[in-house]
């Protein structure tokens, strides 16, 4: 290891005890990086690596010490070459305002590096607002909500939040406490890219309107799944090898759910040889010892 690398190393070391980020921490974000990231060796051998500017290495440490891979965080966020750590330390002062904690940043930052690069007034603050406001979600429950979901914070509140749940009210979704806290990526998903296109697939394989409307609500993680990996496997092998009626899956819409390789394929196998006669929820929702005395019970 060279000198400089072991001096980064120490520095490292020395910064994690300074500002923990262990899972108990909750301590706060109000001594700003770089007053503490200055007093480290690491910037005295900034003149052994002259192409690399002091305020890189500053960021980049940063980074580092909050959890965030820095080199990932880079790679997806470019603007944050540019960023300054003074900006930086604003963002994450105004996200513990919200009641997030250090702890937290590791997962939200690491997920969406974006947020180090946002517009506290233009960007953030308002999808807090929409939070509060359109959601209905109190300030203490904001933090829970976030961390289900860190890709609200990189979504435009005007753009793309509010026309999402414009549209799934309309379709149904009345229960905004399960859109906060159960559904929320739906909110982050685009309504003309994501989520028409789920519900005309429903509908081409011969499902109404509505009931394709109705199986989203009963099961709406069917909004997630790809029509190409997901509806289109499991719908072939229901038609082909299971046999089933269309009425069975408008029922039963959690069966896109299981696995096909792990979970459909091998119980619907294992039904077929045994003769039994098992209806589609209970071949697919039950543990493996209860799976086993259906198949028993039903011979």
């Amino acid at each position: 290891m060279t000198a400089a690398a072991s001096a980064a190393a120490a520095a490292t070391a020395t910064l994690k005890n300074s500002i923990s980020l262990e899972p108990s921490d909750n301590r706060s974000f109000t001594t700003k990086p770089k007053s503490l990231l200055l007093k480290h060796p690491l910037y005295q051998q900034t003149t052994l690596h002259s192409n690399v500017s002091l305020q890189f290495k500053e960021k980049i440490l940063c980074l580092e010490i909050m959890g965030v891979d820095s080199g990932r965080a880079l790679s997806q966020n470019p603007m944050l070459h540019s960023a300054t750590l003074e900006s930086i330390h604003q963002i994450l002062i105004f996200l513990q305002s919200k009641g997030l904690h250090s702890k937290d940043m590791p997962k939200i930052l690491g997920m969406c590096p974006k947020i180090l690069t946002s517009d506290i007034k233009s960007d953030l603050a308002p999808v807090f607002h929409f939070l509060s406001n359109d959601l209905k979600v109190p300030d203490h429950d904001l933090r829970r909500v976030i961390n289900k979901c860190p890709r609200l914070l990189i979504s435009s509140a005007r753009d793309q939040l509010k026309p999402a749940l414009f549209f799934l009210q309309r379709l149904g979704f009345k229960d905004l406490h399960a859109l906060a806290y159960q559904d929320p990526i739906l909110l982050v998903s685009s309504v003309e890219r994501t989520l028409i296109p789920k519900l005309d697939y429903l509908v081409s394989i011969g499902f109404s309107r509505r009931e394709a409307v109705g199986m989203v609500l009963r099961c709406p993680g069917l909004f997630t799944f790809s029509v190409e990996n997901n509806f289109k496997p499991k719908f072939e092998y229901f038609m082909e090898e299971i046999r089933g009626e269309l009425e069975e899956l408008k029922e039963f819409p959690q069966y896109f759910a299981f696995s096909l390789e792990k979970r459909i394929k091998p119980r619907h196998a294992a039904v077929s040889e045994s003769g039994a006669v098992i209806p589609l929820p209970l071949m697919l929702k039950t543990t493996d010892q209860e799976f086993i005395q259906l198949l028993s019970s039903s011979r």
